[in-house]
């Protein structure tokens, strides 16, 4: 076990555990301080004057540079208990991620490194999302960038031959009527549409609701990106409000996956509204919302919130093959 694997395994635990989300982040920006150290021993020391990594962090760093089981991952372990190695069982099944971002909106990685690094982690498959016109703060996509962007992204597959897949998406905002804000002949192209809200988040419950399940119902929509658009670290922002009920029956009835967004300071949806869309009996995307590659890391944390409530592959989307995504999308297979 290599540092950066004790360390993932750690935070993936800890989400297990329904942890602080800034204790979680803690060991994937330690992992990430150490996924290019050479191998051999790394003295805790040392390890601690490397940028993001602390004293805990260090320690472990140091153990698992010696090939143990860091102390503090082999107690995280023991009082997790089988149903938690499960979960990392059905983490390392993971196939794919249904949302990320590149430079082309208001990622930091060219659209190639975000692809590199998906295919470096054992997935065959990923699909770029980057935001929609509207969102101007994003550098959101107008129709004819988008196209642009359909080309790149032929030449990316053309490049990395068989074995993965860059698909075709977008980020597509929610309008305030429930429509979407793309062109329908380009949305038809994708691979697949995340559909989100990020205006007026605070609207009263009745609009919300209508928006939203005008937006799931869309055909063209596959994935409702993290729903309640809440912020949990920093200053924070309110989850909003919609009858969610309502909300998660039509995203069943259509096949619209609900996205578990892993982003630490997003955690959506909040634990008792996935409860509820599982009882519902949607399909979930587990994704990471990335916008460095790094990011794509974040993902394992997913897979601990759907595991702690029972979730199995057949419902995770981002388990899926390529083929049964495509043939079905979201709403079939």
């Amino acid at each position: 076990m290599t540092p950066d694997e004790a360390l993932r395994r750690i935070a993936f635990l800890l989400e297990w555990r329904g942890a602080s989300p800034y204790r979680v982040r803690a060991f994937h920006t330690a992992a990430d301080a150490v996924r290019d150290l050479p191998a051999g021993p790394v003295d805790a020391a040392e390890a601690a004057r490397l940028r993001g990594v602390g004293p805990v962090t260090a320690e472990v760093i140091s153990q698992a540079s010696t090939g143990q089981v860091p102390r503090y991952l082999a107690r995280l372990q023991d009082e997790a208990g089988p149903a938690a190695r499960a979960g990392w069982d059905l983490a390392a099944a993971s196939t794919g991620d249904c949302h990320l971002h590149s430079d082309w909106s208001d990622g930091g990685s060219p659209l190639e490194d975000m692809a590199d690094a998906a295919r470096a982690l054992g997935h065959r498959w990923a699909v770029l999302t980057d935001h929609s016109p509207r969102l101007t703060i994003a550098h959101g996509l107008s129709p004819d960038r988008l196209r642009s962007q359909l080309r790149a992204v032929a030449a990316v597959n053309a490049r990395l031959g068989p074995g993965f897949r860059l698909l075709t998406g977008i980020e597509c905002d929610i309008l305030e009527d429930g429509s979407l804000d793309q062109d329908e002949e380009l949305l038809g192209r994708l691979d697949l549409v995340v559909a989100s809200v990020h205006s007026k988040l605070r609207s009263e419950p009745g609009p919300m609701t209508a928006r939203l399940l005008a937006a799931v119902r869309n055909p063209r929509v596959d994935v409702l990106g993290h729903c309640t658009g809440r912020i949990i670290t920093g200053r924070g922002r309110p989850q909003s409000r919609f009858d969610a009920g309502a909300v998660f029956a039509a995203c069943a009835e259509s096949g619209t996956a609900v996205e578990i967004n892993c982003r630490p300071e997003r955690r959506d949806p909040p634990d008792d509204l996935l409860e509820l869309a599982a009882d519902a009996g949607c399909r979930f995307a587990v994704d990471t919302d990335a916008h460095a590659p790094e990011q794509l890391h974040w993902q394992t944390t997913g897979y601990a919130r759907a595991a702690r409530i029972g979730l199995g592959a057949d419902r995770l989307i981002t388990t899926w093959p390529l083929r049964r995504l495509l043939e079905g999308r979201a709403g079939g297979g």
